[in-house]
């Protein structure tokens, strides 16, 4: 079931066609400049402090306008407005107010209506501002950036982050788009009726959790939230097993057992006091309480492969119980039908996902999409968190969501072996099952969420910070 907040990500005639549908119904084009104004205005004000520099840069097009609306929004604020019609004309007063080193350039200088290359004259506009590295807040698309294809038209500016208005365009999912749009934003409440066309992909949203997840009754006991196995851990990987534990935790199952092998079970269980630690054997049978298992984090050097390898592919194949895959598993798994009905989860970064597709990394990273939907195809229409900036989650039928919380700051060692915890901890209970979408969409928001949230108190967050603080963010 979709999210009323979910935005869906639309092609520029898609886009077109909803706003026609809007003016159409009445709504006036002022009025949706106007919100989108202000929306530029709070992010813009977010980004700066009292009595810094704003530069605003206008084009002749919408998008000039809504940069100009949020002018009169931004008090407290010291704001130049450069309208600029002639690139050749206008660059050296750029280059002035550049001087200047404003704390935020506002970019509304050309919007989706691009449809050719710029001229020699903008392009050396558009690479001025970049080469200034200032902090650049683009309205609805960087300029100069293709949005449906997401390739530059000859340059484009590098924002930081890109407010785009109504719901996100098809381009600024592709890699080739990121390096210009920065972190992503959507200002979906702009007044443009009726509601958005439908996508098969969708962007994530804060408000889709409102509710989620859902509250527990007061007369409860652990044995209502499930029983976690975790297998993980080897010599010179222990602490992933670690962090995999500690991210279920925050999910809060009624318990959890961690697996792990004998070489590290002594301080991988010094670290751990609610989580029951056991040393795995080949011979080990898993106990029948078991309502989930997580399996992969730091089993890299593995000492029993073959039968662990074997271990992956009954479970895979035969276990009515959710399976999550990470890392080393990963390459365990066969192709092989699954038990009609179960949750499998795989967590692949764009490296494992091309080793399962037998793709390079940048053939993955073109079609991120499709590479969703060929995983899950070839392993029993099995759910797919395709991680890295943009994670997206899906499977081979029905929508593919796009998460943008998150910032460059989770590519740290054991981050990933936190997020497969904390979705393990999430589906070994019972009530979490029944829109397993759902659960995997707030488990991957509430990671990023949380990451945003240590960046912006401090510069030098560990993963150990986030361990501590998963599932601290509200929607």
């Amino acid at each position: 079931m979709l999210a009323d907040m979910s935005s869906p990500v639309l092609s520029i005639a898609q886009m077109r066609d909803w706003e026609e549908a809007t003016w159409a119904g009445g709504q006036t084009q002022t009025e949706v400049i106007r919100r989108v104004g202000l929306s530029l205005a709070q992010i813009a004000l977010r980004l700066t402090q009292t009595q810094d520099l704003i530069l605003i840069l206008a084009g002749k097009g919408h998008n000039g306008e809504d940069a100009r609306m949020a002018r009169e929004h931004l008090s407290g604020r010291r704001v130049e407005l450069l309208d600029i019609v002639d690139p050749q004309a206008d660059l050296a007063r750029l280059l002035a107010q550049l001087a200047q080193r404003p704390a935020l350039v506002i970019d509304g200088l050309f919007g989706i209506g691009l449809d050719r290359p710029l001229s020699a004259g903008w392009v050396k506009l558009v690479e001025s501002l970049n080469e200034a590295k200032v902090r650049v807040l683009a309205v609805d698309v960087p300029s100069g950036l293709d949005a449906d294809s997401g390739q530059p038209q000859g340059a484009a500016v590098e924002a930081a982050i890109t407010l785009t208005v109504g719901a996100p365009k098809q381009g600024l999912m592709t890699e080739s788009a990121w390096p210009y749009v920065g972190r992503l934003e959507v200002a979906g409440e702009v007044g443009l009726k009726p509601g958005p066309p439908a996508s098969s992909l969708y962007c994530t949203e804060s408000g889709d959790f409102r509710g989620f997840p859902p509250t527990r009754k007061v007369a409860t006991h652990k044995g209502s939230y499930g029983h976690l196995a975790i297998i993980a851990g080897s010599p010179g990987y222990h602490g992933a097993a670690v962090l995999a534990a500690r991210g279920a935790q925050r999910a809060q199952p009624g318990l959890i057992t961690l697996h792990t092998l004998d070489a590290v079970y002594h301080p991988v269980a010094a670290q751990l006091q609610a989580v029951m630690v056991a040393q795995w054997q080949p011979a080990v049978k898993l106990a029948a309480s078991y309502t989930a298992v997580l399996l992969g984090p730091g089993l890299a050097a593995v000492e029993f492969t073959d039968q662990m390898k074997i271990l992956a592919r009954s479970f895979w194949r035969d276990s009515a119980l959710p399976l999550i895959v990470d890392a080393s598993a990963l390459d365990w798994l066969p192709l092989d039908p699954v038990v009609r009905n179960t949750i499998r989860v795989l967590t692949p970064h764009p490296g494992e996902a091309a080793r399962l597709l037998r793709l390079t990394i940048a053939q993955v990273q073109a079609n991120r999409v499709n590479a969703v939907r060929e995983i899950s195809r070839r392993f029993g229409n099995a759910w797919v968190v395709l991680k890295g900036h943009q994670t997206l989650i899906g499977r081979g039928t029905g929508e593919v969501f796009v998460n943008l919380s998150g910032n460059p700051h989770l590519a740290q060692g054991g981050s990933g072996d936190l997020l497969s915890g904390y979705i393990a901890g999430w589906l070994a209970q019972p009530a979490m099952r029944s829109d397993v979408l759902n659960t995997l969409r707030f488990a991957v928001w509430q990671h990023g969420a949380v990451a945003d949230q240590l960046q912006a108190a401090r510069p030098n967050w560990t993963v150990e910070d986030l361990a501590e603080a998963l599932g601290s963010q509200m929607p």
